[in-house]
């Protein structure tokens, strides 16, 4: 092991004087590497950054140079051969040069005049990366490719003539030019790669020609200073995040080809009213239209049979969502928008997938599905037909707007976050039916003033009501056996709740259900049955109250047939077992009216028996 150690050091010892600088001579100032019988442009010493040379000033590259009796011609700028030169102003590059390296004017920050010859057949990778000064070039015909990155934060850069013959415009290009306004695509050029122009905010127009057939991930993002943009037939892919922040962009031509929008493509185009999707399309991806608050409108194409989750999120000025032809032969085989609802509609599990704020709820829908109305602040009041049985994940999160809601009884879940944040909610009404109250389902709902939660409910899931600091009291009912983490955590104004909970020590109480951000509970009090305070002590309730008092009076059995919990034995009972019955959805206790275990048309007969009877028996 000791030999092998001294012979790497000796062979890195050999190895050092090669490695020591990248030229080989310097004549004028100008140093080069020897390539076989042609000559290099390169950097003095052993890094590009080496502080004892910069070029500065205005570099003349000759067409050849003569060193120790050879002359050499000129035909490439090596990698990183004037990087970090911030003192270079131009440079002149003669016709002998074929290739411009890799970084080869990387962060030359006051070059402000490049003479590119037209021999000149390639440009390299980050090769005028951040050359800040520059304010125009001249690409020539001769240049057939330009890696990626070439002119990646040359903020100065106003105006480029591109190459008649280049076939591609590499990945971030263009990136965060930032002064650039527009910029002619050869037709030449069949793609533009991802972050091609990036951040070019300066951006006002651009022509894309029928040569180009793909446009890559984040190719426009943040181009905010475009108005339109027409993408032509020959494009059948654009990448994710493509016109992504596109603030600016009002109208667009889609290619009449294109089979599928992904994720992001036009996000936050806040700026866009309308859009015409292809009948092509298939697939509308993940947040493909997120934020776009200027969008009124939004037809779906019959060929769509898939819509990513918050496609359409945060558009808040739709009002009008349709699928021409839906429910019929010829119609979509997968969505609708039946009954003119401006919604969308997965027709197969009649689950309302998205809304807006003109929604009108079919009654055939038996679910509103995570983040229908997410963010929907225009959404002012809605009404849930019988027919819903379920409230998905943050179906109504941040819907400022609403003020009132009434749940039906057929619904037996309301899903995590399914109200959070709705500031402007001053009451809800949870339905008997209801089994569990989600993770931070009303979190945030600062408006509300009370909640009664119903004998049917078994779990209040954490950070339930987080935040709502509006709440004075709070109702709990003895079916409840766990209270989630947080579940009441820092609602400020809570001063009372009534709890009719029998036995509160097998009852599961995160330590900090009640818990306030400032800990005073000083105007606290936790109202109990007769005989249970000791119990709530040990179950260490007391540590969220300022007193505990014995004034509740149990509550009274379920009235047989009181079905929506109403306390009242009615026609109302009747129609909600119908249509606990009609919906498939069985697990609502109290429907079981003859105790047989299952819903169904006896069911119905008993209610009707105790109408008119007074009794079951």
């Amino acid at each position: 092991m000791k030999q092998f150690f001294r012979f790497s050091l000796l062979l890195l010892a050999l190895l050092l004087p090669a490695l020591a600088t990248a030229h080989d001579f310097e004549v004028d100032g100008i140093y080069y590497k020897i390539n076989g019988n042609e000559a290099t442009v390169t950097y003095y010493g052993s890094s590009p950054f080496d502080a004892s040379h910069r070029y500065s000033g205005s570099v003349v590259i000759p067409a050849t140079v003569t060193y120790d009796g050879t002359t050499y011609p000129v035909t490439a700028i090596g990698n990183s051969a004037f990087s970090g030169c911030s003192g270079l102003i131009s440079i002149d590059i003669p016709n002998s040069v074929t290739k411009i390296d890799e970084s080869a004017f990387f962060s030359c920050t006051a070059l402000t005049n490049v003479n590119i010859a037209n021999s000149v057949t390639s440009i390299g990778n980050s090769a005028f990366y951040y050359c800040s000064g520059l304010t125009s070039i001249v690409i020539p015909n001769s240049v057939a490719s330009i890696g990626e990155s070439a002119f990646y934060n040359c903020t100065g850069l106003t105006s480029i003539v591109m190459p008649k013959y280049l076939t591609k415009i590499s990945e971030n290009t263009f990136l965060n030019c930032t002064a650039l306004t527009s910029v002619n695509i050869p037709n030449s050029v069949t793609s533009i790669g991802s972050g091609a122009f990036y951040y070019c905010t300066s951006l006002t127009s651009i022509d894309i020609p029928n040569s180009v057939t793909s446009i890559g991930s984040g190719a426009f993002y943040k181009c905010s200073g475009l108005t339109s943009i027409a993408i032509p037939n020959s494009v059948t892919e654009i990448g994710m995040n493509a016109f992504n922040s596109c603030t600016g962009l009002t109208s667009i031509v889609m290619p009449e080809y294109l089979t599928k929008i992904y994720a992001w493509t036009f996000a936050d185009c806040s700026g866009l009213t309308s859009i015409d999707i292809p009948n092509s399309v298939t697939e509308i991806g993940n947040h493909a239209f997120y934020n776009c608050s200027g969008l009124t409108s939004i037809d779906i194409p019959n060929a769509v049979t898939e819509i990513g989750i918050n496609a359409f999120y945060g558009c808040t000025g739709l009002t009008s969502i349709d699928i021409p032809n839906s429910v019929t032969s010829i119609g979509n085989p997968k969505y609708d928008s039946r009954n003119n609802c401006n919604a969308i509609i997965e027709t197969a599990s009649n689950t309302l997938i998205y809304g807006c704020k003109n929604t009108a709820i079919p009654n055939s829908v038996t679910a509103i599905g995570n983040y229908a109305f997410y963010k929907c602040s225009g959404l002012t009041s809605i009404d849930i037909p019988n027919s819903v049985t379920s409230i998905g994940e943050r179906v109504f999160q941040d819907c400022t707007g609403l003020t009132s809601i009434d749940i039906p009884n057929s619904v037996t879940s309301i899903g995590d976050g399914a109200f959070r944040g709705c500031s402007g909610l001053t009451s809800i009404d949870i339905p008997n039916s209801v089994t569990s109250i989600g993770l931070r389902a009303f979190a945030g709902c600062s408006g509300l003033t009370s909640v009664t939660i119903p004998n049917s409910v078994t779990s209040i899931g954490e950070e339930a009501f987080n935040g709502c600091s509006g709440l004075t009291s709070v109702t709990i009912p003895n079916s409840v056996t766990s209270v989630g983490g947080k579940a009441f955590y820092n609602c400020s104004g809570l001063t009372d709740v009534y709890c009719y909970i029998s036995d509160p020590l097998s009852v599961s109480l995160a330590g900090d259900a009640f818990d306030l951000y400032d800990g005073d509970a000083s105007e606290r009090t936790l109202h109990v049955l007769p005989g249970t305070t000791e119990a709530y002590y040990y179950n260490g309730w007391y540590w969220y109250f300022d007193q505990v008092i014995e004034d509740l009076i149990p509550e009274p059995e379920p009235l047989p047939g009181d079905v929506n919990g109403d306390r009242e034995v009615n026609i109302a009972d009747v129609n909600a077992v119908i249509n606990i019955i009609l919906s498939g959805n069985g697990n609502t206790t109290a429907a079981d009216v003859n105790g047989d275990g299952e819903i169904n048309i006896a069911d119905v007969n008993a209610i009707i028996k105790i109408i008119l009877t007074g009794s079951l028996n």
